[in-house]
């Protein structure tokens, strides 16, 4: 983890992106800097740029809402999992689906990639691999009954970690898929996971709104409980240099915290910043010093931090 304390972190809303007309459930980068993507209820996917807020690009635009948005840096595609249907693969560039996959019946709520492999999370608790440049389905993972929400990848330890409805936490071996270890992580849903960017930790939470720490070099030891919010949890990650961490919840906050010590430093909401009126659904930062939010208000808030 960083060394260097933080003491005090100065928050500026920049912009806001209004366009979509239902909630915004997530968020992904572009290859430039100044772009990134955006969908969710509406079922449409746009290209922003960061600084022309008014000019939204659609991309694309699938019959049913989407939770889960991810570009395959091998390739350039995007991958959009249109819930009850599938993998949908769009080239941005050329605004135009590329290819399909009728994957599944259910829910998608997340999609992460390692090598050639794309791991889809399923409201039915199946993880389904994918080999995303032949995109043909190679396994199905069943763990839980209940839904697959969130997942992460341990590149160091060959380790894919998956949330679950069922308030655990499960840990599969990325070479041979099996299941090694069962964490009972929460005393309800996980929402959201992420490793540590030196991949010594697993951070996750959810609906109980507690964010959890644990050592991945003992045996997922857990190494910290806070209490970090009212309500749910929806997502949370650090920030590129890893000595900030944000979480965003169903209380409608945004919680910037130290890394080196999970100290709180601020809390971003509406009455002090002009926040989000809603859930907060997805963060994504574009540098170490730029955070966009994603929200319930069919709204995308851009936030400056110095530490």
């Amino acid at each position: 983890m960083p060394a260097r304390l933080i003491n005090k972190v100065i928050v500026e809303k920049i912009d806001t992106f209004g366009g979509h007309r239902e909630p915004v459930y997530t968020l992904e980068r572009d290859f430039s800097a100044n772009q990134f993507f955006s969908t969710g209820g509406d079922g449409q996917v746009v290209r922003w740029r960061l600084d022309r807020p008014d000019l939204g690009e659609l991309i694309a635009t699938v019959p049913a809402s989407v939770y889960a948005l991810a570009l395959y840096s091998n390739n350039g595609l995007l991958w959009v999992g249109q819930n009850y249907e599938g993998i949908h693969v769009i080239d941005p560039v050329l605004k135009q689906e590329v290819a399909s996959l009728k994957l599944t019946s259910a829910a998608i709520f997340d999609i992460k990639f390692y090598k050639n492999d794309a791991f889809a999370a399923l409201s039915d608790g199946v993880i389904a691999i994918v080999d995303a440049d032949k995109l043909v389905l190679k396994k199905h993972l069943k763990a839980s009954d209940q839904s697959a929400r969130c997942i992460a990848v341990n590149p160091v330890e060959r380790e894919l970690a998956v949330g679950y409805s069922d308030n655990a936490v499960r840990i599969f071996d990325l070479m041979t898929y099996t299941l090694k270890r069962i964490i009972p992580a929460h005393t309800n849903s996980v929402f959201t996971l992420t490793y540590s960017p030196d991949f010594r930790y697993l951070l996750t939470a959810g609906r109980d709104a507690h964010l959890k720490v644990w050592d991945v070099e003992k045996n997922y030891a857990l190494h910290n409980d806070i209490v970090a919010h009212m309500f749910a949890i929806n997502h949370l990650t650090f920030s590129p240099d890893g000595r900030l961490l944000a979480t965003a919840s169903m209380d409608k906050s945004i919680k910037i915290w130290d890394t080196e010590t999970y100290r709180l430093l601020k809390v971003v909401d509406r009455a002090r910043h002009a926040g989000h009126g809603t859930s907060i659904n997805k963060l994504l930062w574009t540098d170490t010093q730029q955070l966009l939010s994603a929200s319930d208000d069919r709204t995308i808030s851009v936030w400056k931090l110095n530490a």
